[in-house]
């Protein structure tokens, strides 16, 4: 049987998009906007890159809920591996998913809509159910947000007070090193149409206005990011970095891990204990939360979760053994790994720790008896 898989943007760490044999790129399909705003609902080709497909919606005064830190991604790619933003009220990007059209192992192209049967499977599938070619997602009235950077917060605040640092805002991120006595940066975007007070909890735990831009940044990295204290469209704010200046994947290695929320702070505890040989390879961490869903195999599947993010120099080698080392310590705490990065756990480890997996190897059979769309990937992490 000839074995065949899609690509997008090519922002995946792994071998999740790699194909035996045929590999189809998706990036000349049109995007095709279709905005329903009785639905309130846009179509699009499943290619289409974040930024473009945002752009589009805030010139028709639309918006998304959440965005990835790149809105480089392809939404079918971003989708089939659980990627998301942050936020403690929002859901990855999969959870904004309306409807997809998909050419399933026959050469049929079906679609499949929120409540239809397995729809809560198909969404974060990895590619292994089809092709698919357009995507329709929940959106929203446009909205502005301005987004603001602090430091100074030490590791002891965080620790203690969570749930106040990670709901300072609409969307909060973490930037830092390990070894440090504080977090390196604390940013903070604010929907402004929410009324939120300026008077956020920055000060009674320590932090403060950090400056811009950041004393080790270079004039490059900092071209590549969206403005500071300056109010701006949801789309040049909610992604970290702006759709024209684009990184280049190849400069570094990519590893994550979704910790269930109530075991975040443990996680940051063990991950402190090494610290000093993280930082000896990283590059920069990311932390981010994310509300629950029901998608199958999103990493977010039942419970909320805080994701701990970490781009390392591209040094392979070493690498690969600290990343299979973090992952032992914190899979036992419920962490699900990344689909689409560095990930060492195998299926059987992987399925203690999603509940569907069992059902989905029978959607996957049911859709693809003869395994057209399987590969390494798949027969390793996912289907056993």
């Amino acid at each position: 049987m000839p074995r065949i898989r899609a690509t997008g943007a090519r922002h995946s760490f792994n071998g999740v998009a790699d194909s035996p044999g045929e590999l189809v790129d998706l990036r000349d399909i049109d995007p095709g906007f279709l905005i329903d705003p009785e639905r309130r609902t846009v179509t699009v080709g499943a290619a289409t890159n974040y930024g473009v497909l945002a752009a589009h919606l805030q010139l028709m005064g639309w918006a998304l809920h959440n965005m990835a830190s790149l809105p480089h991604v392809s939404v079918a790619g971003a989708i089939a591996t659980g990627t998301h933003g942050s936020g403690d009220r929002l859901g990855n990007l999969a959870t904004a998913v309306a409807a997809l059209e998909i050419v399933c192992a026959t050469g049929d192209v079906m679609t499949i809509r929120r409540g239809d049967p397995g729809f809560d499977g198909m969404v974060v599938a990895l590619g292994a159910l089809g092709i698919v070619t357009r995507v329709t997602l929940d959106i929203e009235p446009a909205f502005t947000m301005r987004q603001d950077a602090f430091e100074g917060l030490a590791w002891t605040s965080l620790l203690a007070e969570l749930d106040a640092v990670m709901s300072a805002g609409y969307s909060v991120s973490l930037f830092t090193a390990w070894s440090g006595p504080t977090v390196t940066r604390w940013w903070i975007k604010t929907r402004l149409e929410d009324n939120a007070p300026d008077v956020m909890p920055v000060a009674r735990l320590g932090a403060a206005l950090a400056a811009q831009p950041p004393l080790r940044a270079t004039a490059e990295a900092m071209q590549r990011i969206n403005p500071f204290g300056v109010a701006g469209p949801w789309s040049e704010r909610l992604p970290h970095f702006r759709a024209d200046v684009e990184p280049n994947p190849d400069r570094h290695l990519q590893s994550e891990y979704m910790v269930p929320r109530a075991q975040a702070a443990t996680a940051i505890l063990r991950l402190r204990e090494i610290g000093e040989r993280i930082d000896r390879l990283l590059s920069a961490t990311e932390i981010r939360s994310m509300t629950g869903d029901r998608l199958w195999l999103s990493p977010a599947f039942g419970d909320d979760r805080v994701s701990i993010h970490f781009s390392w120099l591209r040094e392979t080698n070493g690498v690969a053994a600290l990343t299979a080392e973090i992952e032992k310590m914190l899979m036992p705490l419920g962490a699900r790994p990344h689909w689409g990065k560095i990930m060492h756990a195998r299926a059987a480890e992987l399925v203690p720790l999603y509940p569907k997996l069992p059902a989905f190897r029978d959607l996957a059979r049911s859709y693809d008896p003869n395994g057209k769309f399987r590969n390494e990937f798949l027969d390793t992490h996912v289907l056993g």
